[in-house]
């Protein structure tokens, strides 16, 4: 007795989807990876030429604090070490009638820098700061 194997000439109706979900899987994470280097981008600011100001402010009691390009720091043309940096803009600050702290940072300097003399002159209670570019000398 011979056994007759049958034969199936029907068409193969299943489509095996592991090749396609592990594609699509692989975009996912490139996609994910490279939307962070995206958002990641800078912010582009123009620069307004500096000149001198014209105004009805008194320099003499704001307070303003340059940022030398060896990160030594003045207030008002003092020379100030960071530790008492503090103290210091507490005590001109108080003598200010707008509480206006102007740094005056070389584009050499860190950001890190700048931000923590920014910070430092709020916590000693400056309501008003002001950035500027140091002139070319």
């Amino acid at each position: 007795m011979a056994i007759k194997a049958e034969e199936d000439d029907s068409p193969i109706a299943d489509i095996n989807v592991t090749p396609l979900v592990d594609v699509c899987l692989v975009l996912v994470i490139i996609f994910m990876v490279t939307a962070n280097f995206i958002m990641q981008g800078g912010i582009n600011l123009t620069q307004a030429a500096a000149g001198a100001a014209t105004g009805k402010q008194s320099t003499e009691e704001n307070v303003k604090i340059i940022i030398t390009r060896d990160n030594k720091i003045m207030v008002n043309g003092r020379v100030i070490s960071r530790d008492n940096l503090g103290l210091e803009l507490r005590v001109r600050i108080a003598k200010s009638k707008d509480k206006l702290v102007t740094i005056v940072a070389d584009k050499t300097n860190r950001v890190e820098s700048v931000v923590d003399v920014m910070d430092l002159a709020k916590q000693s209670g400056a309501e008003k700061l002001s950035i500027l570019k140091k002139l070319q000398e």
